[in-house]
């Protein structure tokens, strides 16, 4: 105990320290960026508030500007330039030159960065939001669930762990190299292309961006035509905090533009990292293809939502209607597929169609809607389609939530949360992403029909499974082909920021978040050195040096045998015959016999 003692009064005395020293707020500089050109003060001018109308059967690759409006309300919002591939070409070279200044940062550094970031997200929460709200039609609620928490949590991981898993890591050097250190060493790859989808403008640009700026990399970022507008805005604060930190200019960069943007910038980078469709994404991986460019593909799903028997029908209702509905509902890329069991099944959808009853669509910021407008234009009508598709194969409309008071010309760009049951995978709205506030409900009778409805899609991005057995939801789960599970919960694997994100089949491949996704970003190389330089080095034995002696292969036989044999008689055998070879061979009659 005499022993014991001092060393727990350090341990407590080291916890008490680390405790205060938590209590003392860290030294973050304030940042300050410009907002008064985004801000609806309700004294628009006529530029800024005239009602848009987006031309109908008109490419816009043709345009030479990315149009920009409010979806919920049909303002205009303003217009940025479709950059050119030589424009593209020209602003990713300016960001090569600014990675080879910041590879060279210190992680410190690259933390202050993090912490600004940080701090003017914590303090500017409202704005990011309504920005947000305005460009994409979500409430304030889903955009600070799906914006704004996650954001943070991706910081404050990096915070905590991303120097360590960027740090050299040692391995195993094996038997055969044991004078030898192994270690891989995690370097930047140089730029980083990012292609984003609209549907978390905010998020969606930082995400690729906190894990390229930490470990090293530049990042140009190709924001979506259909939320430029936001993406322009928040690109000013990255600004802003890489200023702070005494970055050079040009390290991140966010560029405007449509398809032929895209793909000039997926020929110019070192890696590109893309979020949208999966027909999209495979044109992205042809033209990487042409220049050997590593590609991540996120690219939506169609999750399965399970429901067992025995689990909490009115605690999983609730949270089915906010999985479907989730950032408007014009967002889900999420639970797109709900199986119920069949002996819960009516009271479940009872509950769902109570829940949805309730819900309201309108514009998220003319009053307390619980859902927004749909981004897309003409994508209700697409909704629509996927609904009658159903219908007209024997599904049964459940209940429609309303759609609150809106702007006159503008009612196409809302669609009413909506619950549809006598479903099957016959149907398009079962096996095409949706996108939008539905919720297609059908029975199950066993674990392993579940298990069988689920795999039964070309997606694989995640899945929900309830039951009021954790193992037995957990073995539902492991057989479900997907990237990320929830056991008893939806989405909670993305609030986990030290897990990778990403699926399989046409969900894409290729993982961000996490530490693969951290590391995704770097150059990993292989290092092998010496342990006890100069003393022990490598020194190819006599019987292989050139010209290679007669008994040169029994030696290797005998020494792959000392090293690898199966058992500990056989080994050392092998070893008495190796060094027997090598004193034969390094005898003074012998070497005498190798001169002549």
């Amino acid at each position: 105990m005499a022993f014991w003692w001092p060393l727990l009064v350090l341990g407590f005395a080291y916890a008490i320290c680390k405790f205060l020293f938590m209590l003392i707020p860290p030294n973050v500089p304030s940042i300050e960026v410009d907002a008064s050109d985004v801000s609806d003060d309700g004294n628009q001018t006529q530029e800024n508030g005239f009602i848009y109308v987006p031309p109908r059967g008109r490419t816009p690759q043709a345009e030479t500007k990315v149009q920009c409006y409010e979806p919920a309300t049909m303002k205009y919002l303003g217009y940025f330039p479709a950059l050119t591939p030589d424009e593209v070409k020209e602003r990713v070279a300016q960001a090569r030159k600014a990675q080879k200044i910041w590879a060279k940062s210190s992680f410190k550094q690259r933390r202050q960065f993090l912490r600004i970031l940080l701090k003017y997200i914590i303090e500017h929460q409202e704005l990011i939001c309504e920005i947000s709200s305005r460009d994409t039609g979500k409430t304030m609620v889903d955009a600070s669930l799906g914006e704004i928490m996650t954001t943070c949590e991706k910081i404050t991981w990096l915070l905590s762990e991303g120097e360590r898993w960027l740090k050299p890591e040692y391995r195993c050097s094996g038997r055969s190299m044991l004078h030898k250190k192994s270690k891989v060493e995690f370097h930047p790859l140089g730029v980083i292309g990012a292609i984003v989808s609209w549907n978390y403008p905010f998020h969606n640009i930082f995400n690729p961006m906190l894990a390229a700026v930490f470990s090293g990399n530049s990042i140009v970022i190709k924001v979506s035509e259909h939320a430029s507008w936001s993406g322009c805005f928040y690109f000013r604060i990255i600004q802003s905090a890489l200023a702070a930190v005494g970055a050079p200019e040009n390290l991140v960069d966010v560029i405007t533009g449509f398809a032929e943007t895209g793909e000039a910038l997926v020929s110019s980078v070192d890696k590109i990292i893309f979020v949208g469709s999966p027909g999209v994404g495979k044109m992205i991986m042809r033209n990487a293809a042409e220049m050997l460019i590593p590609v991540t593909l996120e690219l939506g799903g169609k999750d399965a939502f399970i429901v067992c028997e025995d689990a909490d029908v009115k605690h999983v209702a609730q949270i089915a209607v906010r999985a479907v509905l989730q950032s408007s509902g014009q967002n889900c890329a999420g639970a797109e597929r709900f199986y119920v069991h069949k002996d819960i099944y009516s009271s479940f959808v009872s509950q769902v169609s109570k829940i949805v009853k309730s819900v309201t669509a309108g514009p998220p910021l003319a009053g307390k809607y619980d859902m927004g407008a749909i981004c897309l234009q003409e994508h209700s009508e697409r909704l629509q389609n996927l609904v009658n598709d159903a219908l007209d194969k024997g599904a049964k409309f459940v209940v429609r939530g309303s759609v609150g008071h809106i702007g006159e010309g503008a009612v196409d760009q809302f669609f009413p949360p909506t619950v549809i049951e006598n479903v099957n995978h016959t149907m398009k709205l079962m096996q095409e992403e949706a996108f939008g506030p539905i919720m297609p409900i059908m029975k199950f009778s066993t674990d392993e029909e579940a298990v069988k409805l689920a795999n039964d899609s070309k997606y694989g991005l995640g899945c929900a499974v309830f039951s009021g057995s954790q193992r037995r939801a957990k073995e539902i789960a492991s057989q479900i082909h997907c990237g990320v599970a929830a056991i008893n919960d939806f989405a909670s694997t993305y609030m986990c920021q030290s897990l990778p994100f990403g699926g399989v089949k046409d969900s894409g491949f290729g993982r961000f978040a996490g530490v693969e996704g951290l590391r995704a970003c770097c150059l990993v190389k292989s290092v092998v050195e010496d342990r006890w330089w100069p003393y022990i080095k490598t020194k190819i034995p006599k019987p292989i040096q050139y010209p290679v002696g007669e008994n040169g292969f029994e030696f290797q036989e005998s020494l792959v045998e000392a090293l690898y044999g199966m058992n500990i008689w056989d080994r050392l055998r092998a070893l008495v015959n190796v060094l027997k070879i090598l004193t034969e061979q390094n005898s003074p009659a012998n070497s005498k016999r190798r001169d002549d």
